[in-house]
């Protein structure tokens, strides 16, 4: 499906980034998998993907940096040639009541989660546009559709990535470039992993189909995004939520 694309995903060294990775490159795409701090894990994201006939390779940039996104955009299209999938998953939290929430928690949460989606579009669409083709994928949130209380910085960032992505779907529509967005509900990760029993059964019983998400529920409409399948589908929303925000 994917067979000769080259796809950069963001902050995929684990749950759903990885998850998002992989399920990329078997459909044949060549991956990048981004990376932070995390070298490691990265490493054995793409050796999972290669042991399994795949293609990967890792790079690390601090995504919320203009000028190292540039530097990455640019060498990733010297070696591969083109770039033709962009998913925006890196993402940090930094939960606290708006009251007790220091400036530096906000600001880190949208330099990371918005600007840093803002920086990797904007030195990848001349690219797009050259190419007259591409696909942009954004993880948003649930939380940006409905607020999370002890989410301000979140919400708001992931609410930004929804508006982002409509502006730029309208921008980019006339050369064939398509922008969408999804919006995971309660996905089970490492982050999630660590609640307690109790407030994963309370939000477990909030979601209608009364299950939580996996990261493979996200990485499948991902998939479906950036092939051909998708090629009418631009400015979109896709919440993959279990109903949460029915």
């Amino acid at each position: 499906m994917l067979k000769n694309k080259t796809a950069l995903v963001t902050g995929a060294s684990r749950g759903i980034g990885a998850a998002i990775a992989k399920a990329l490159a078997a459909q044949g795409a060549q991956v990048i998998i981004n990376y932070n701090g995390s070298k490691d894990r990265a490493q054995a994201v793409a050796d999972e993907i290669i042991a399994a006939g795949g293609n990967a390779a890792i790079y690390q940039c601090c995504v919320s940096d203009y000028t190292a996104c540039g530097d990455m955009i640019t060498e990733l299209i010297r070696t591969y040639g083109r770039i033709d999938i962009l998913v925006n998953n890196a993402g940090i939290t930094r939960d606290g009541l708006l009251m007790k929430m220091s400036e530096a928690d906000f600001d880190d949460v949208i330099a990371t989660n918005l600007k840093g989606a803002f920086n990797t579009i904007r030195h990848m669409s001349r690219w797009f546009l050259k190419q007259k083709s591409g696909k942009i994928i954004n993880i948003s949130s649930v939380s940006g559709i409905l607020g999370n209380a002890g989410q301000a910085n979140y919400s708001a960032s992931k609410a930004g990535v929804i508006g982002l992505t409509k502006s730029v779907a309208r921008e980019l529509a006339s050369r064939g470039i398509c922008v969408n967005a999804i919006a995971p509900g309660f996905i089970a990760t490492d982050m999630t992993d660590a609640m307690p029993q109790a407030a994963k059964d309370t939000m477990t019983e909030n979601i209608p189909l009364k299950r939580i998400g996996t990261p493979k529920d996200i990485a499948d409409m991902a998939v479906f995004l950036a092939s051909s399948q998708a090629d009418y589908i631009t400015g979109q929303v896709f919440a993959v939520d279990g109903g949460m925000s029915i």
